[in-house]
């Protein structure tokens, strides 16, 4: 096994260590301070040496333990312990590898000075209050400023030696920021602005010590940010590059560390901390274009949305380990992240979320969203009238330059002209636009195409199961014969049987006027039905009922089964009302496309209840349950109201092991 050493005195130090540790090797991690010892996790295989080390420990540590190679991760200000650890390398024969930290350069307006010195040099000549970020070691070189006490503050790690050290220059308690990174930008301005600095000074820490949060509060709080330079560096690699040497030189099995990240409307603004924190360390960032331009130059990026597309630029970029890829709203809402987590097999995953435009939609309108029912028609063809009748609140995505008015249209033409219907339109941008009316008033207008609407139907109600007769278009076929449907009891008792989730896939065969059609279909609202019959005057009648009911995902399939059903996607569920004779062949084919599919069978006559009592035996299902549903229905009798007995229908249920319950 192989010895490594790495000092992680740096962020990208202590991440190195960790990623380490989960490998089959043996890993030294020296830290300065026990607060540096604390942020490692014990874990096996990892040995934390706390405490600073001069150059002759350095070399004891070196030939005892015989390391395969030391990585220096310190800071990059830590010129002096860089030169040791070099210099004890050298003495010992062992391998060094300086682990780099990328500068930022100097931003517009700030002030670059070469070294402390220079630092209070200038601001000796300048007037109002001080921020120091540049550590506790160097305070006392700042004491020489006139007024130090009344202008400086300093921002120093929660440690007893950082705040001796503050004591030794008299600053005053309430001058005293003891705090740990990162901080955000927004931190980061709201302590310029709470203590009414004129003057932040900083080292180039790089994206890894938060130098960029810095640039970005100081410009935002009006402060002139004060860089102080780098010592001369040595050669070496960035985080990246040092974690692919190893892999390479150790045959480490590292896998790619991939955040999926909520981005909300797409402004910095509405992201979390945890997100820019996320984009900030990143090797590589994915995402559409119109988000990569939200994010400040100086990273790897590329422009992909499509799943496959984004599994295969983190595939091709093996030299990155952090990658980002940028969904937008919330990854757990309508987000892409649900396709493209199954192609992320081989990587380290983290997901991130952030704000859905459900929720920003709400906010603007000043009301909760707990009891809304959430779809997306962007992309997707759904008509989402049902979901209108029975649910107070709907919200719908949108698509199209026509979307929102085309919803609005549909509404109203379905005879709901009169619910009220919000329209937000780029939410969350500066063009932000929130239009209120009733659908009747919205139909003519022009929105953005990416919208989202919320619907509100105070008249709505659900559906029971078992829908009135009545409410079906129903009639006679071209041989003159009555097209047969099932009634409103036994639909109830069958739809009940069935036990249909949102996104099963269900097959109605003998499906006639496409009464239990449509009863699957508006309680499989995500899944798809499958409605087969083979008279002509009922598949009118049928085609009559899908528009009525606004069912987009019933599709009518003409023909008899179990011929007109061997192209038909396999079925999670499936309701015989009428075989022509065909019954063990259509049970057959259902059982080889899906050998655990759920079966609801209907038998009026004595012959079909005895056939589907042998299937029930012969096809070994562990589920065989008959019910038989005898209903009477009321009359009027001139001032008298009589029941008349209906014909009794028997519903068999057949399912093998591993199916719904």
């Amino acid at each position: 096994m192989c010895k490594l050493c790495v000092f992680a005195g740096t962020t990208e130090g202590r991440a190195l260590v960790e990623l380490l540790a989960g490998q089959p090797v043996s890993v030294t991690a020296c830290v300065a301070t026990e607060y540096g010892e604390a942020l490692l996790e014990s874990r096996e295989g990892l040995t934390v040496a706390a405490g600073r080390l001069p150059e002759t420990e350095m070399e004891k540590l070196f030939l005892r333990e015989r390391f395969d190679l030391v990585v220096d991760a310190t800071h990059p200000y830590a010129a002096e312990v860089t030169e040791n650890i070099a210099a004890a390398c050298g003495a010992t024969g062992t391998e060094y590898l300086r682990l780099l930290r990328g500068a930022d350069g100097t931003p517009e307006g700030a002030v670059f000075v070469p070294d402390i010195r220079a630092a209070v040099d200038y601001l000796a000549g300048t007037e109002g209050h001080i921020l120091l970020t540049t550590g506790s070691k160097e305070l006392s070189q700042y004491a020489a400023l006139l007024g130090f006490r009344e202008r400086v503050y300093a921002r120093v790690l929660p440690m007893e030696a950082s705040l001796q050290a503050c004591r030794e220059v008299e600053l005053a308690p309430d001058h005293i920021i003891a705090m740990q990174g990162p901080f955000s930008r927004e931190m980061n301005t709201a302590t310029l602005r709470a203590l009414d600095v004129s003057y932040m000074v900083t080292k180039d820490t790089g994206r890894a010590g938060g130098f960029g949060e810095k640039a970005a509060a100081a410009r935002e709080a009006g402060a002139t940010l004060v860089i102080v330079g780098r010592p001369a560096q040595r050669d070496g690699l960035d985080f990246s590059g040092t974690v692919n040497l190893l892999a390479r030189r150790f045959g480490l099995r590292l896998r790619p560390h991939v955040v999926l990240a909520g981005i909300g409307p797409g402004r910095l603004e509405s992201m979390t901390g945890e997100v820019r924190r996320a984009v900030h360390e990143a090797d590589c960032v994915i995402g559409a274009r119109r988000m990569l331009e939200s994010f400040p130059e100086g990273r790897r990026t590329y422009a992909a949305i499509a799943p496959e597309d984004i599994a295969g630029c983190i595939r091709e970029n093996r030299d990155c380990r952090r990658f980002v890829v940028l969904l937008s709203g919330d990854t757990g809402f309508f987000s892409g992240a649900r396709r493209l987590l199954p192609l992320l097999q081989d990587c380290e995953v983290e997901v991130l979320p952030g704000l859905s435009s459900l929720q920003v939609l709400c906010a603007r309108l000043g009301t909760s969203y707990e009891d809304v029912l959430s779809v997306s028609l962007h992309g997707r063809d759904r008509d989402i009238v049902p979901d209108v009748w029975q649910n107070r609140r709907v919200f719908a995505l949108v698509g199209g330059a026509d979307g929102a008015a085309k919803l609005c249209r549909t509404l109203a033409e379905a005879g709901l002209g009169g619910v009220r219907v919000s329209v937000g339109e780029r939410l969350g941008y500066p063009e932000e636009r929130v239009t209120v009316g009733s659908a009747r008033e919205l139909a003519g207008g022009t929105f953005d195409p990416l919208s989202a609407v919320l619907i509100e139907n105070a008249e709505a109600r659900p559906f029971p199961p078992g829908l009135p007769d009545e409410w079906f278009q129903r009639g006679r076929g071209q041989d003159g014969g009555v097209v047969p449907m099932t009634k409103s009891e036994v639909r109830a008792c069958a739809m009940a049987k069935l036990a249909l989730p949102r996104d099963a896939v269900c097959w109605d065969i003998g499906a006639g006027t496409g009464s239990v059609s449509i009863e699957m279909a508006l309680q499989a609202r995500e899944g798809r039905v499958f409605a087969v019959e083979k008279k002509e005057g009922a598949l009118s009648l049928l085609e009559e009922n899908r528009k009525k009911f606004h069912v987009s995902n019933l599709e009518i399939v003409p023909g008899s089964a179990p011929g007109a059903c061997r192209e038909l996607p396999p079925p999670t569920h499936a309701f015989l009302g009428g075989s022509s004779g065909n019954l063990r062949e259509i049970v057959a084919l259902l059982l080889e496309k899906n050998p655990q599919v759920r079966i609801v069978a209907s038998g009026v006559t004595l012959e079909t209840v005895g056939e589907l009592t042998g299937i029930g035996k012969d096809f070994s299902f562990a589920t065989f349950d008959a019910v038989c549903i005898s209903a009477s229905r009321s009359r009027n009798a001139g001032v008298f109201h009589l029941m008349c007995a209906q014909n009794p229908v028997y519903l068999f249920t057949f399912q093998r092991q591993g199916g719904a319950p």
